[in-house]
């Protein structure tokens, strides 16, 4: 029996070879699907930001659409490579499938995959289903997207928690009745030039019948690798992997009022390694006197394992409305099947322990992997009325219920490591640590599921009453979150905890004034609640500890190992919108106090992490958005944001030190300023297509990864013990400010008539390395290093678009000519001619005179 990935393969690939090799229709001129998002002149763009259809310009606060077009002019293959154009958003790339997205600011720092019970701070939709995962936010692939919508600033009326920041919504394009259109779209490229990488990807829409089509997509990534790694498990371009998967959705409309849309999205992401150059490894480092000294450079890391990340993605929606006029109703049933798979290189971090309790070398030396696995099951219902009509009052209702079944387990098979254990501590030492998991040589394990069940009531009205528009809605919403936590192995406590969790309640408002004092300029101004539910800590590794429990790790953070509160802000903002004459300007100025920011900690020495909340915090900040075609041909767009982000409360010493709690500090994860600029040029070709040439500037500032990173900083990593004969007053300094960087994209391209487009690209021109997030292992003790952005690439896209309506039926045949009359009776005249014969021939001429006589003489 084939397994599913095998399935799923060869069904993807049995639909982009559709898309590729249909021969009975017949190629026209393209019709590209971001002309369902825009209009004839290609300003207006119409979105689904307030759960019902409006135009960009309409909506009454600040919300950024990327269109199909804009995709594919940046070469744009994730939402990192989006989110560089977007003003106020921002990505902080921890690894693979392991992103962390913030918008205004409003960022906890970097969330650890073994940080479970931490929740999002941007909702994330696909559609009308919530896909969003802290820190495993699906990385949908952008092909066959409509657009990508970002709406900024609370959104939890219509969208709920997780949604404190702003939410993110991948609108996908949707099965069209009557009309069969595809695209095939290949691309190859090059990275730094060395490995290669592409992709081919697929789509087709065909209808069935009169009242149904269906819209299949499939695509193939291949991730070209740039980091090289040393040690036994060493090799170029580590970091590849590929991305594979597919969706295929079916409208049934079998009255002008009911639409059925069911769907199934299936996507597997596979990483051969991580974007991780490191400064500091425990066998490989400048320090080491009784080892060989390695230097790690640029791009480079040490590995005695192979490391891999695995992402198997299903997503089954079905989205249903009926119009009853003027109010329709909306179902949105939505059920999510994940598994994740983290798979680490950890053996500088248990060598690291294994060197603290006195192991020979032998034990230190031991190869160690770290599995962190996630299995997720999500079900989701939403049902809302809202009003359809062109009147003053809008509105809509509806209500929301979630149960999110997240159960994560984390396990460090380490080859041999119990022989050591029992000969330091004692035969039986590992088995008496076990706790019930089986593996004795695996020092530390952890098993920790959660049931989440969410119930929400919400609401948003609006009336126009000419100039002036008032908005105003809200949000009930009811969490209750159990989980149990067991442990086991020497490096844990061997907890046994059932029934934790958190329950909560609340209301989040939200209220709109708008003023439009002509069709081209409207100004708005808003306030809005957002709410991001708590959680409970893990508890600490106080075997790891240093000085265990009553050291000083153990102390301080200790305390925080339990319940941590809900996170709230109000967000007040005034914005502007104008647009006229193929000019477009969008600004909003905001301010946002956060109470109870959740912030995620290094808790030192314990390899544990918790989140401590901190009571005040801020961000403020102006943001704007210009777009204009001064010339026929020519389309100037910018894009930028400055931003204040900063705690407003401090925590007592050292706590204030070790956690970056500090007033006046900074916000982890987001940069200060960061701006966009893109220019794109384009002609007739002489009769049968457009070139296009188009470049693009990108400018993001400094970050820190975590709050505490600006503490002490430049910071000396000090190893501590005696492993390789690092002297124990000697230490590695690293800058943890990540410093900004600026990235430079240059494409060409030719459009042709026939629906060929072929576009060569590079992306990051002068070759930056940008350092993107910083990654340590137990304090510095293991393992320092720094995510890093992709080196220079240069590619070459192609793609084809076909489609065309289904002739019309023929016309009916026309009806057969009448008979002629008969023909009329007629007469022949004594003349000869022949008249009707109700006519009266005509008399006959006179006779002629008689000759005259002769005269006589």
């Amino acid at each position: 029996m084939l397994n599913r990935a095998h399935l799923t393969r060869r069904l993807l690939v049995s639909a982009a070879v559709i898309g590729i090799a249909s021969p009975g229709w017949t190629q026209a001129a393209p019709e590209p699907a971001e002309e369902a998002a825009e209009a004839v002149d290609g300003n207006v763009i119409i979105v689904t930001a307030t759960k019902r259809s409006s135009t960009l310009q309409e909506v009454p606060f600040s919300i950024n659409a990327q269109t199909q077009k804009d995709i594919q002019r940046a070469n744009a293959s994730s939402l990192e490579d989006i989110s560089r154009n977007v003003a106020g958003l921002a990505v902080q790339n921890l690894g693979p499938g392991q992103s962390s997205v913030a918008i205004r600011g409003v960022s906890a720092g970097q969330i650890a995959r073994d940080q479970a019970g931490v929740k999002e701070q941007v909702g994330v939709y696909l559609d009308e289903s919530v896909v969003s995962l802290s820190l495993f936010t699906p990385d949908l692939d952008l092909f066959d997207l409509n657009r990508v919508e970002t709406l900024r600033g609370p959104q939890g009326t219509l969208f709920g928690s997780g949604s404190v920041g702003g939410t993110l919504r991948y609108i996908t394009n949707q099965p069209k009745l009557g009309k069969i259109e595809g695209l095939v779209e290949a691309n190859v490229n090059t990275v730094d030039e060395s490995d290669v990488g592409g992709h081919i990807k697929g789509a087709i829409n065909i209808p069935l019948g009169n009242t149904a089509a269906i819209r299949v997509v499939g695509y193939y990534q291949k991730y070209a690798g740039y980091i090289d790694a040393k040690g036994p498990a060493g090799g170029k371009n580590i970091n590849d992997g590929t991305r594979v998967g597919g969706r295929i959705a079916l409208l049934w409309e079998p009255t002008a009022e009911l639409r059925i849309t069911p769907r199934v999205v299936y996507q597997e992401v596979r990483a051969d390694g991580f974007n991780r150059e490191e400064v500091f490894n425990l066998y490989a480092n400048r320090l080491s006197t009784t080892r060989p000294a390695i230097d790690l450079d640029d791009r480079e890391q040490y590995l005695l394992l192979k490391e891999e990340f695995k992402d198997d993605t299903l997503i089954a929606d079905l989205t249903a409305s009926y119009d009853f006029g003027g109010v329709e109703l909306t179902s949105v049933t939505t059920y999510i099947d994940r598994n994740i798979l983290i798979s680490r290189d950890a053996s500088a971090l248990t060598g690291s322990i294994s060197d603290d309790v006195g192991f020979p070398d032998a034990g230190v030396l031991l190869p160690s992997n770290l599995l962190d696995t996630t299995k997720l099951k999500t079900w989701t219902q939403e049902l809302r009325l809202g009003s359809t009509g062109s009147g003053p009052f809008q509105w809509v209702v509806g209500g929301f219920y979630s149960d999110v079944q997240r159960d994560y387990l984390q396990t460090l098979p380490t080859p041999g490591y119990a022989a050591f254990v029992d000969a330091a501590f004692g035969a039986g030492a590992s088995a008496g640590a076990a706790n019930g998991f089986l593996n004795l040589d695996s020092p530390y394990n952890s098993e920790v599921p959660f049931d989440i069940r969410q119930t929400a009531i919400f609401g948003e009205a609006s009336y126009d009453f000419g100039q002036f528009k008032l908005t105003g809605g809200g949000r009930y919403y009811s969490f209750k979150e159990e989980r149990d936590f067991t442990s086991g192995g020497v490096f844990g406590n061997q907890d046994n905890i059932v029934g934790e969790g958190t329950k909560s309640s609340g209301f989040s408002p939200r209220a709109i004034v708008s003023w439009e004092p002509s069709n081209n300029l409207s100004i708005n101004a808003q306030i809005a609640k957002g709410f991001r539910l708590g959680g409970v800590n893990d508890p600490l590794n106080i075997p790891l500890c240093t000085g265990g429990a009553g050291g000083i790790d153990a102390t301080l953070y200790g305390p925080f190992a339990g319940e941590f509160d809900d996170e709230t802000l109000w967000n007040y903002e005034a914005g502007i919108k104008y647009q006229a004459g193929g000019i477009t300007f969008n600004a909003a100025a905001f301010y946002t106090d956060i109470k109870n920011l959740q912030i995620n900690v290094v808790a030192g020495t314990c390899s544990s992490r918790v989140s401590i909340t901190a009571d005040k915090a801020h961000t403020m900040g102006l943001e704007a958005e210009f777009a204009a075609s001064p010339l026929p041909g020519l389309d100037l767009s910018i894009a930028g944001s400055v931003l204040e982000a900063e705690f407003d409360s401090t925590l007592v010493e050292p706590l204030a030190t070790r956690t970056g709690i500090r007033e006046g500090n900074r916000l982890p994860g987001v940069p200060k300023f960061q701006i966009a600029a893109t220019a794109t040029y384009g002609q007739r070709f002489r009769d049968n297509g457009d070139w296009r040439v188009t470049a693009s500037f990108q400018h993001v500032g400094s970050r820190y990864t975590r709050a505490a990173d600006q503490e002490l900083n430049p910071r000396t990593y000090f190893y501590g013990n005696n492993f390789g004969g690092i002297p124990p007053g000697v230490g590695t300094t690293v800058d943890l400010k990540l410093p900004s960087y600026n990235l430079v994209n240059l494409s060409a391209g030719l459009d042709f008539d026939s629906g060929l487009s072929l576009v060569l690209y590079a992306n990051n021109v002068f070759d930056k390395s940008p350092k993107l997030s910083f990654d340590e292992e137990r304090a510095g003790r293991a393992r320092l290093g720094f995510h890093v952005g992709q080196p220079r690439t240069i590619g070459l896209t192609m793609r084809q678009s076909f489609g065309r309506s289904p002739p019309p039926p023929p016309p009916p045949p026309p009806p057969p000519p009448p008979p002629p009359p008969p023909p009329p009776a007629t007469q022949t005249c004594s003349d000869g001619s022949v008249i009707l014969a109700t006519d009266v021939c005509p008399p006959p001429p006179p006779p002629p005179p008689p000759p005259a006589e002769p005269e006589r003489g």
